[in-house]
């Protein structure tokens, strides 16, 4: 017989299995079959098929489930357009209510739906009891009270929509939670696919929400597979996209939905590291590495699989990496003992497998713990590869299971030269015990989530996505509210589509209009590195008046000049790190050298668009204002503090995208360009500019304010021709960050599905708007659109 000396001596546990008889009665309670549910029901699929759903702890069987097909969700569609008048009408208390009576059914029902999540997708059952379950909670609760808010907190916004949710099988529960919560409170309609390995929270999800009356239609529920989520992503009906998943997947959504107008957030891959520098306390970085990699069994997007330490500890941290190791508890997801489950699938675990056989066959360092598991069930050892080459599969790719791989470094710089060697940019965790190091290194990290001392931290009231190719857009906090709203004045009724005549190269001018050339010929060069450049093409175009009379000629750009402007942006940087108030003096001084010529873009605007003196006088008094208004913000668009559960310091920090391409329209041409341009730079963006080209000789005279203006070389670089042309070079071009397009629809959908490449941020408009209006040209949406939000949380308090 055991005794209490014999535990204290050895600390072995012995099993302590959470009972899984609710789960079972609610299985046989529903004759193990689910349906769709449809506008407050559920309802049998249209094409009357079915998939299995199997426990992959224990591979039994769990229940078959409905898969959708375009009829279903064609029917969920209607029902969430139906619902959605009524639904975005009730003031935001009313809907405030619903979705704290949520929470309280949640909390309610804790210990069910987190037995469900354990058996349905392999997790520990202290993970989904003690983490994920209390978040769905927190999220519903933190989004309650923006419903509240909303008026007062998101002034002149509104819902989009009906939005089509689709969430990945790592984290079920939690992932609809932090989709469906801010959809419902900013007053949308949702249409939600889970993922096909774990549809089965969000089922009983749908059986609380109808227990607390939610109007049908609000939240509708469509399981099945790919093909089941490409309907959604395709359906007209739907207003946005909000897909957590592969980088790949989120790649083809983003071609799906290119030139449609819905809006999308991603939120995708990563290869996130975990930096430890020799001053770090080794042994709570050991337990960071714990939480970071093999937290539900490394299955995480933000995994910190990824491990960075400093030469000089590097012996050191791993043999107390593989010492802490062997003490994990690998088995029954269900025992509370237990620190690692399953797999979800035997899918997932096969590629694991391959991955870790591929870096053994590369001959490199492995290090495994003891497996002894079930011998039923989807199971994986810990692994640790030591000495990774930065180039190398395992440091590049996603694994998306409990394997982690370390390299060394020796300085500062070279760390975060590594880390940032990713096309990723989802996360990353600092260890070190001098405060000014972690805030350096964060600073120059390119991650939307940055922890100090910790890792893999999440709170409702704070922003989580990612950089580059891990997607963009935020779930939670304030940045997250704004995915689920559009500015009011984007729908106002009468808005024109943006039209843009095409330009012509122009061989020779006609007779009658060679005796009209000025004296002295003027062909207006691009704008490149703070210097006048000749168009590579070699080729040029008539520029003419808006009554058709010769101006001029401009250089017609291609993709060479395009390559040649982002190429010099890329190098200016410094720009990027320059302060507020630096940035804001050099967009003073030029609006004071653009005051100073007047009378010259005054003449153009005449010119250009046959107005009067007083009209041209009038909105050359609007660009100036613009000027100023951006040079104001400069040093005014904050970032903020979170108030998250946690003892941290969450800091929500606005920062450039880096190079960003601006396609402006035809319309009120200075003002509208000057409108995109300026708050890109006022946060710090460099920028290459595609104006119209019959404004090219207009903005020929720009480029020499800018010339004694002080504005670095580099920071704003103007290239002309085919503006839908070269917009799609630069959606193309992966050094390019972010673009804004704003032109004709066709032109739109272009740079839309070019932009899949590096999964660049876009801002696409292709309505016509008015530049003369400070609620559509200015203003709280540019500088959003203009910066991203990276979210640091620095230990306070503890």
């Amino acid at each position: 017989m055991t005794t209490v000396a014999d535990i204290l001596r050895t600390m072995d546990y012995g099993p302590c299995l959470e009972a899984a008889a609710p789960v079972h009665s609610w299985l046989d309670a529903h004759a193990h079959s689910f349906r769709h549910f449809i506008h407050g029901e559920f309802v049998a699929p249209a094409q009357n098929e079915y998939f299995e759903v199997f426990n992959p702890a224990t591979e039994e069987r769990l229940a078959r489930v409905a898969h959708g097909s375009d009829a279903d969700i064609d029917q969920a569609v209607a029902a969430a357009r139906q619902a959605l008048p009524a639904w975005s009408g009730l003031s935001g208390h009313q809907r405030a209510r619903y979705l704290y009576a949520i929470a309280r059914h949640l909390q309610k029902h804790a210990r069910f739906f987190a037995v469900l999540e354990t058996m349905d997708n392999g997790k520990t059952i202290r993970e989904s009891r003690d983490i994920d379950i209390p978040l769905v909670v927190r999220h519903f609760y933190h989004h309650a009270g923006w419903a509240q808010l909303l008026d007062s907190e998101f002034p002149a916004h509104q819902a989009v929509g009906v939005c089509g949710q689709i969430v990945p099988w790592n984290f079920p529960l939690l992932m609809l939670a932090w989709k469906v919560a801010p959809a419902l409170a900013a007053g949308n309609t949702v249409v939600l696919k889970p993922a096909e390995f774990t549809p089965l929270t969000a089922l009983a999800f749908a059986e609380l929400c109808v227990e607390v009356g939610l109007p049908a239609g609000v939240l509708n529920i469509v399981t099945g597979d790919g093909h089941t989520g490409a309907s959604l992503v395709n359906h007209a009906g739907v207003d946005k996209i909000a897909f957590t998943g592969s980088t790949a997947v989120g790649r083809l959504i983003r071609r799906a939905t290119a030139g449609t107008d819905k809006k999308l957030s991603l939120e995708l891959g990563g290869k996130s590291p975990f930096i430890v520098f020799d001053d770090a306390d080794l042994d709570a970085a050991v337990e960071g590495v714990v939480d970071s990699i093999w937290f539900n069994q490394g299955q995480v997007c933000c995994a910190g699989s990824r491990i960075l330490v400093q030469e000089s500890v590097a012996a050191r941290f791993g043999d107390k990496l593989r010492a802490r190791m062997r003490k994990l508890r690998i088995g029954n997801p269900l025992d509370k003992s237990n620190d690692v489950g399953a797999i979800v699938d035997r899918v997932q675990l096969q590629r694991i497998r391959q991955m870790v056989e591929s870096g053994r066959a590369d001959g490199l360092s492995c290090w495994q713990t003891a497996l002894d598991a079930p011998s039923s069930g989807h199971f994986f050892a810990p692994t640790f590869f030591e000495d990774v080459p930065a180039a190398h599969a395992l440091a590049q790719e996603e694994i998306f299971g409990p394997v982690v791989i370390s390299m060394g470094f020796r300085t500062l710089d070279e760390a975060v030269a590594l880390a940032n060697h990713s096309r990723y940019g989802l996360a990353a965790s600092l260890w070190s015990e001098n405060i000014d190091v972690c805030l350096t290194v964060a600073a120059q990290l390119a991650a939307g989530v940055v922890w100090v001392n910790g890792a893999n931290m999440f709170d409702a009231a704070a922003g989580f996505g990612g950089y580059r190719e891990s997607g963009f857009g935020r779930e939670g906090g304030r940045e997250g509210m704004h995915e689920y709203l559009v500015p009011k004045w984007l729908h106002a009724p009468g808005a024109q589509q943006a039209q843009d005549a095409p330009v012509q190269v122009a061989a020779h001018l006609a007779p009658t209009e060679a005796g009209a050339a000025r004296s002295i010929d003027r062909s207006a060069k691009f704008y490149i590195g703070g210097k006048q450049v000749r168009p590579d093409s070699g080729y040029s175009f008539g520029v003419r008046s808006g009554s058709g009379a010769l101006l001029g000629h401009a250089g017609f750009g291609n993709r060479k000049d395009i390559r040649n402007a982002v190429e010099t942006a890329r190098k200016a940087g410094n720009w990027s790190q320059a302060s507020g108030h630096a940035r804001a003096q050099v967009l003073y001084y030029f609006a004071e050298n653009l005051g100073a010529r007047a009378q010259t873009f005054i003449a153009h605007l005449q010119a250009i668009d046959g107005i009067s003196e007083a009209a041209a006088s009038q909105q050359f008094e609007q660009v100036l204002a613009r000027v100023f208004h951006y040079a104001a913000m400069a040093d005014k668009h904050d970032g903020s503090v979170h108030s998250t559960l946690t003892a941290h310091v969450t800091l929500a920090m606005n920062e450039p995208f880096g190079v960003v391409g601006v396609r402006s329209p035809a319309h009120t041409p200075l003002l509208a360009a000057l409108s995109l341009a300026l708050p890109l730079l006022a946060t710090g963006n460099r920028v290459v500019l595609v104006p119209p080209p019959d404004a090219s000789l207009m903005f020929a005279d720009l480029y020499q304010v800018l010339d004694t203006s002080d504005m670095p070389a580099g920071v704003l670089n103007i290239v002309w021709g085919d503006s839908d042309e070269l917009a799609e070079v630069l959606a193309l071009h992966d050094d390019v960050d972010a673009l804004w397009y704003f032109g004709p629809a066709a032109g739109a959908a272009r740079v839309q599905a070019a932009s899949a490449g590096n999964l660049k941020s876009t801002w696409v408009q292709r309505r016509q708007l008015d530049w003369t209006s400070r609620e559509q040209g200015q203003g709280g949406e540019f500088m959003r659109h203009a910066t991203q939000v990276k979210n640091v949380w620095i230990p306070y308090g503890e």
